[in-house]
């Protein structure tokens, strides 16, 4: 093999070296890449997942929907409304207020830096868990009559607050009693000022 052969077939080799190199740094590199997507992936899916476990996506909502919806069933109830005008209050608490609040609770969530999904996912979980227990007054409408209706509304709505209340104080590690004395006793000052409210409706109007 002459000297000129030689060259070549080492220019070759070289240039083989050199590809190969660039190509396992590319697969190297596409590799990263898809191993940052996936674990990119994954801690998305935790923070749907946290999203769903977390208690006051679903009781911060719920314990506001309580409190109104006993206020205006007393509230009404005591100026001497009827059935429609009580139902159709809470139909409209139901899906007015309830959207409103959960629109606040999704600007809240934006502004803690969650990210669109995330607010949107807990602004659901709102919107969600405050619709059964809408409903859950309106059939109390729907099957008592109206001075029945207050009572059991009134203990209903202590039985979901002291509930709440429990759960909220366990997980936070404080004290249940004090937790549920506060809850039930603020739910009581509202309901006495509905009735008053409603008592004076039905004086002057």
């Amino acid at each position: 093999m002459d000297m000129s052969t030689q060259g070549n077939y080492r220019e070759k080799i070289g240039t083989g070296i050199k590809e190969g190199k660039g190509e396992s740094r590319t697969e190297g590199q596409g590799g990263a890449k898809d191993k940052a997507k996936f674990k990119k992936q994954i801690a998305s899916l935790r923070a749907y997942g946290s999203e769903f476990k977390k208690l006051e996506n679903y009781i911060l909502g719920s314990s506001a929907a309580i409190i109104t919806n006993v206020s205006l069933i007393v509230g009404l109830g005591s100026a001497g409304a009827g059935k429609g005008p009580i139902i159709g209050g809470l139909l409209t608490f139901a899906l007015a207020d309830n959207i409103s609040d959960s629109l606040g609770i999704h600007w809240y969530k934006q502004s803690e830096g969650r990210g669109k999904k995330l607010s949107s996912l807990a602004t659901a979980l709102n919107f969600l868990s405050r619709l059964p227990v809408s409903f859950s007054f309106i059939a109390i409408v729907l099957i008592f009559r109206i001075s029945q209706a207050i009572i059991v509304g009134i203990v209903w709505a202590l039985l979901l607050l002291i509930l709440i209340s429990y759960l909220m104080t366990r997980r936070n590690h404080e004290s249940s009693i004090l937790g549920i004395i506060k809850h039930v006793l603020i739910a009581v000052v509202v309901i006495v000022l509905s009735r008053c409210v409603g008592y004076l409706i039905a004086d002057y109007f």
